[in-house]
């Protein structure tokens, strides 16, 4: 049988097409994106990718007309976004097939294709849907706001996904562990860590001498931790320091940072992914605080330019970085820890380019998206 994909969005799952195709394995890939939107997905053919974009490409583009400030909208418009997703894929399934669905995304396509004899895998891209509502509840609550919470609804939909599949993917050990302390085996999950684009991702330029430069790659929130690296860089007593921050700032955070020194941090908003490699080789490390994500991709972005990487447990760290090899690997919520890492790095030349060359020969041994497919591909097989 070949592979039918869901995907809401890109994410990873166009990388996974790629795989597939090399493989001869893809049939099809759903997504909710424009198709003109996927003219520089090389690698697949035009022909195997089937969009259904009248919900989610306007859902992208709300905040241009500034529909994002209503949450209730929000809400309701990104459950009927993968409803009608998963609806139209199961309305298309007609012969049996490999079903690869982003989690949330899936189960109406799921449960038909199992009845028409094919199999179904739920890939979940984050910790188990429950155990990151309450993970999150918590952290928003320690900062003094009310976690808005995933709709019960998502919840609910994830849960039954689960349960449907007959096999669920997940990134990390931290995600997979995440799913047994929720009570679902460890017979039915299967973990497959992401790749890095080697040919976009490499050592570009010299780190300078004259700056002791950290990085931060991702949405500057409370899920992804910012204030304890933020509180970090602040106690960090350096007279070289720079803090250079790429990614969106999210309004709770511009909140809690607007009476903090913020001397040497420059907040860059978003930079496009084809410039990151000139960012992830010029910092001395990149710095990645998450309490919850399943395999941040920006570690073995960060990596593969010879970046060293303080990321805490909660990033999936563990499946790409040996502690104290390629970088360090920290608790949740210990802006000590992160400072402690900072100031080792910082005092020791020869630590740094100790971690950056075993780094880029860390990534090479992972083998980039490749080794992704062929774990995919061995899956598929015993499916």
């Amino acid at each position: 049988m070949k592979v039918t994909q869901i995907s809401i969005g890109r994410f990873h799952h166009f990388h996974l097409a790629r795989q597939l195709e090399r493989f001869d394995l893809l049939q099809t890939i759903y997504t909710g994106y424009p198709k003109f939107k996927l003219k520089n997905e090389f690698g697949i053919p035009n022909s195997r990718i089937k969009t259904f974009p009248w919900i989610h490409a306007p859902y992208m583009k709300r905040g241009a007309i500034y529909l994002n400030r209503f949450s209730w909208l929000n809400k309701e418009w990104e459950w009927i976004d993968k409803q009608s997703l998963d609806k139209f894929v199961s309305r298309n399934i007609s012969h049996p097939t490999i079903l690869i669905a982003l989690s949330g995304s899936g189960l109406s396509s799921g449960l038909k294709n199992q009845i028409l004899g094919g199999k179904y895998i739920c890939d979940r891209g984050s910790s188990h849907i429950r155990f990151q509502n309450e993970i999150l509840e918590e952290e928003y609550r320690i900062w003094g706001y009310k976690f808005k919470g995933i709709d019960p609804r998502v919840i609910e939909k994830e849960e039954k996904e689960y349960d449907a599949s007959n096999q669920i993917t997940v990134p990390s050990e931290f995600v997979k562990q995440s799913f047994i302390s929720m009570g679902v085996p460890a017979t039915k999950l299967n973990k497959i860590p992401y790749g890095a684009n080697l040919e976009r991702f490499k050592k570009l330029l010299k780190t300078p001498s004259d700056k002791f430069r950290i990085l931060w790659v991702g949405n500057v929130s409370i899920r992804k931790g910012f204030l304890y690296a933020l509180e970090a860089f602040q106690n960090f007593k350096h007279p070289l320091k720079e803090f250079i921050v790429i990614g969106n700032l999210e309004n709770e955070v511009r909140y809690l940072i607007k009476n903090r020194n913020l001397t040497h941090v420059k907040f860059l908003g978003t930079v496009p992914n084809s410039k990151l490699s000139e960012f992830y080789s010029t910092a001395h490390v990149f710095v990645l605080s998450s309490i919850e994500e399943g395999l941040a991709m920006v570690i073995g972005e960060a990596l593969a330019c010879g970046c060293p990487v303080i990321a805490s447990t909660n990033t999936g760290a563990h499946d790409l970085v040996n502690d104290e090899v390629e970088g360090f690997i920290v608790p949740i919520r210990s802006a000590d820890a992160i400072l402690e890492k900072f100031e080792i790095l910082a005092a020791d030349k020869m630590i740094y380019e100790s971690m950056s060359n075993a780094a880029i020969l860390r990534v090479e041994k992972l083998g980039g998206w490749n080794t992704y497919g062929n774990c995919f591909k061995n899956l598929i097989s015993k499916l």
